[in-house]
């Protein structure tokens, strides 16, 4: 009797000590989360490009330790998301499509275990309507979230257009956007009208493009920002001045962009610097589309 007492005791001990260091977990990571917004806003306001990329793959580093100690945390995948469409799209894509496509890949898994753990479930096997209606249920909280997972997801896809299956799966991260514009439009500055004004401009209206609706997102998007952000001209040139063909659009845009100040959007340098850089990609291309 007296084993079997000291056993149930020793038992309960563990299991006090293993709730003990779940909390004990949980609550390290809440204290760290501060630190990681201002870490963001400091990386945003960052002016020198390699001084950025450099420091990512420690911070991602640290993301992922965090989410070994707390792997349910809705937070902390959304920023991993974050994270990872950030890499991918300022310091890959223009030269690395396959490793941009494994970051965007990753930051669509974060995303989608965000948003899992906010209740949408079976997001890649329900059908665009179940997506739609699940979708409903969710509200300005789960914004950041339906954001980073639709925009890691819909990047994904752009870079793979030859993929039939892939642009099967387009609808889905345009429910996300079409319900980020009705829960918060201004949500990251604008970017959801962004997204539509690359959505509409980038197809022929027989395919079912719209030009016009596309010049009103990416309106829209300047108007949020007072024409500070300059990735909304940067993507109104790449998709709809280079698919209506309209060189002069194309050519003013970007170099509007290459001769903006460099404090024009003093907390978003870094993607004003970024916009700089890949405008200037675009236009040594101008000759090769126009």
């Amino acid at each position: 009797m007296h084993t079997y007492y000291l056993t149930r005791l020793l038992t309960a001990t563990l299991i006090i000590l293993s709730l003990s260091a779940c909390s004990m977990n949980k609550m390290m990571v809440d204290m760290s989360l501060p630190m990681i917004e201002g870490g963001i806003v400091a990386m945003n306001a960052e002016p020198d490009l390699q001084l950025a990329e450099d420091s990512m793959p420690a911070n991602l580093s640290m993301l992922n330790g965090m989410l070994q100690l707390d792997p349910e945390n809705i937070q902390l995948h959304t920023f991993a998301a974050q994270a990872y469409y950030g890499l991918s799209y300022g310091f890959n894509e223009d030269n690395d499509i396959e490793r941009a496509e494994r970051f965007y890949q990753r930051g669509l898994k974060h995303g989608i275990i965000a948003l899992n753990l906010s209740g949408l479930k079976n997001i890649k096997s329900s059908t665009p309507d179940e997506l739609e209606q699940q979708l409903k249920k969710l509200d300005k909280d789960d914004v950041a979230a339906l954001f980073w997972t639709a925009s890691n997801w819909a990047k994904w896809i752009d870079l793979n257009r030859d993929n039939t299956e892939g642009l099967l799966q387009l609808p889905k991260p345009t429910a996300m956007m079409q319900r980020i514009l009705a829960l918060d439009e201004t949500f990251y500055y604008g970017s959801a009208h962004m997204y539509f004004g690359v959505y509409y401009g980038s197809r022929a209206p027989v395919l079912g493009g719209d030009y016009k609706k596309s010049r009103q997102h990416f309106d829209r998007a300047r108007e949020i920002t007072d024409n500070k952000l300059l990735v909304a001209d940067l993507l109104q040139a790449q998709y709809l001045s280079r698919q209506m063909f309209d060189q002069n659009d194309f050519h003013q845009r970007l170099t509007k962009i290459v001769d903006a100040p460099e404090d024009l959007y003093p907390e978003l340098t870094l993607l004003n610097q970024i916009s700089k850089r890949k405008a200037k990609i675009l236009l040594n291309k101008e000759k090769q589309w126009f």
